[in-house]
Formats: structure tokens, sequence, C-alpha cells
């Protein structure tokens, strides 16, 4: 009988290098959020505040989704489209 040898799980860690992508417990990426306050006008942006926008997006996004769902569904169907997004969005967005 032979024996099969042993496998060791060893994670290895690494140093994340400069400007990496990475996810956080967002759907949404780091790096998006870097460049979409470096659009509104930042020189710099900490990891910290990329992730807090993606946090806050992700939020925004499913009150949106949910909304929109519930206007397909009155509607009668099961596929969100382009126009639910729209008025949803609108009624999130003016609260």
């Amino acid at each position: 009988m032979t024996k099969e040898p042993q496998r060791l799980n060893i994670a290895l860690k690494r140093k994340r290098s400069y400007g990496e992508v990475f996810m956080t417990n967002s759907e949404l990426a780091v790096a998006p959020m870097h460049r979409l306050c470096k659009k509104a006008g930042a020189d710099r942006v900490s990891e910290a505040a990329a992730k807090e926008l993606a946090k806050a997006l992700e939020s925004i996004g499913i009150k949106i989704a949910k909304e929109a769902l519930d206007f397909a569904m009155h509607a009668g169907r099961k596929t969100i489209k382009a126009e639910d997004i729209e008025i949803a969005s609108k009624k999130v967005m003016e609260k």
C-alpha cells in the first residue's frame, strides 16, 4: 500500500502593491472609487475613504434595485428594465 504524501495548507501572506485592485466586503471594487473621487476633483484619496464610498454607493444601489423590482413586479414582469431603474433612482434620490 502506497502512502500519499500529506499536503500542508500554508497561507502565504504578501503585501499589496500600490494601485492593486482588491475587493472589500462590498460588491464594488475600491479602485473605481478612487477614480470617482479624483473625477470630483480630489488630489489624493485615502483607502478608507474609497472603501466608505463603495459602501455608501452599494447601499444606495440596493435601495434603487429594490424599488425597481417593485415597479417591475407591479407591471407584471420579472425583469427589471432601464425605465424601472430611472423611476426608482429618482424616487430614492429625492428622499
